[in-house]
């Protein structure tokens, strides 16, 4: 790849570098979450490899330094770091609470194999001597120098044994899982298996010199592109299965807070209550489902007086004939306790509350609001079951008619559905 001007290597480091921004207000959030900090390390550094291995960037090292050739260990350094941070997040992320120290004790050994390696690389560098800059072919260039040989040596056995264990522990990991983290763990074994075709490329060229011979083409231009696209995928395939959780978390609390909607509808109308959620359309969907929640809980609240036990449960033996399991008959039960309840409330013009005599039950009457999936049930009852619409329906009749003093109303507008057939109070129980 002749990219002088380092674009290819800038613009994929750009997007890691952005993915790594975007997951720093998570790690603000839970600063003791070892994965998502062993996340954030490896995209920073995988974005650093990218900075730092660009023609451009190599030349800048070396002119800011004064020191020929002075970004080979540098480059050397992140790309070390970058394998060390892959392993270390590799073992965290295969980690079960009940292996959590195993994970600690061998994430301790691996930063301090990936510090040795990098002290040593440093070190043969120092020790070396290469007086004559080389921006594309250090490694063929001083293949036969001593100590320069030897840290070139060391850097691709380090780069090539932390592929092969990659390679065996993604593999071996992606036939137990599946999903998005197998999708991810896939990409980052094709990663790893481009890792040690750039390593073959490498040490194949560096041998060549070695045997007398010219292969610096291998070297240079064909391996840069393939470690570019390696880490490219490596990176994705990391950061695929977090974003795929990301995304699933955030479209289900799109959809519980949808499914929340009628009960919440329901409920403001006959009470008043509901407010915006706090920063308007801004507003995230976590605080969305949370206000929305106590909404109905504070509407419940306030039509829990006028809960009908013995509607209940004629709605409950009615709804078992159909629902498809006990939660579901409870939650068309409660929503038809519910329904009614707000209707009542609603007619209610003379102020006075059922007393807990006339209702004993109390709060305790509706079950499903007690966890979230009920209430998520119950919502959907109220607007998609019939035995709530029939109940709904009973007591608007009944409520029409009181209204009336007991007469019939004439057709009109305002009419309550079916009200010709409606001068049967006991259907307020049906």
């Amino acid at each position: 790849m002749n990219d002088p001007n380092g674009v290819g290597f800038y613009v994929p480091g750009a997007l890691l570098l952005l993915a790594g921004c975007l997951k720093l207000p998570a790690l603000r959030r839970n600063p003791g979450d070892e994965l998502l900090r062993s996340v954030c390390v490896l995209l920073f550094v995988a974005a650093a490899v990218f900075a730092v291995a660009a023609v451009p960037s190599i030349a800048a090292v070396n002119r800011v330094t004064g020191v020929a050739n002075a970004a080979a260990p540098v480059v050397y350094t992140v790309l070390t770091a970058f394998s060390g941070a892959n392993l270390v997040l590799v073992i965290r992320w295969s980690s079960g609470p009940d292996d959590a120290r195993r994970a600690a004790r061998w994430s301790r050994r691996c930063h301090a194999a990936t510090v040795a390696v990098i002290v040593a690389i440093n070190a043969l560098f120092v020790l070396g001597d290469a007086p004559v800059e080389r921006l594309t072919d250090l490694d063929t260039y001083y293949a036969s120098t001593p100590y320069i040989r030897e840290m070139i040596v060391l850097y691709l056995a380090a780069h090539t044994t932390t592929a092969l264990l990659m390679t065996f522990l993604c593999t071996r990991w992606a036939r137990l899982v599946r999903g998005p983290l197998r999708a991810g763990l896939v990409l980052i074994v094709i990663g790893y298996l481009l890792n040690l075709v750039y390593d073959a490329l490498k040490f194949t060229a560096v041998g060549a010199r070695w045997a007398g011979r010219d292969l610096d083409h291998l070297s240079w231009p064909i391996a840069p592109p393939v470690a570019a696209v390696s880490a490219l995928l490596i990176g994705l395939g990391l950061v695929l299965p977090l974003l795929s959780q990301r995304l699933t978390d955030h479209l289900g609390l799109w959809r519980r807070y949808h499914r929340l909607q009628p009960a919440w509808r329901e409920l403001r109308a006959a009470t008043g209550r509901g407010i915006g959620p706090a920063g308007g359309r801004w507003t995230p969907i976590e605080v969305r489902v949370i206000q929305t929640e106590s909404e109905i809980h504070d509407g419940i609240l306030a039509v829990n007086p006028y809960l009908d036990p013995g509607l209940r449960e004629a709605a409950l033996h009615e709804a078992l004939k159909t629902a498809p399991s006990a939660d579901e008959a409870a939650a068309v039960a409660d929503a038809a306790a519910l329904a009614h309840a707000v209707v009542v409330w609603a007619g209610d013009t003379g102020g006075r509350a059922p007393t807990a005599a006339e209702h004993p039950a109390g709060r305790a009457l509706l079950a499903s609001p007690r966890t979230s999936a009920g209430l998520v049930r119950m919502s959907r009852a109220l607007s998609g079951s019939e035995v709530v619409r029939a109940v709904r329906e009973a007591a608007l009749r009944e409520a029409a008619l009181r209204e009336d003093g007991g007469r019939p109303r004439s057709g009109g507008p305002g009419d309550a559905p079916g009200a010709e057939a409606g001068a049967q109070p006991s259907e307020a129980s049906a």
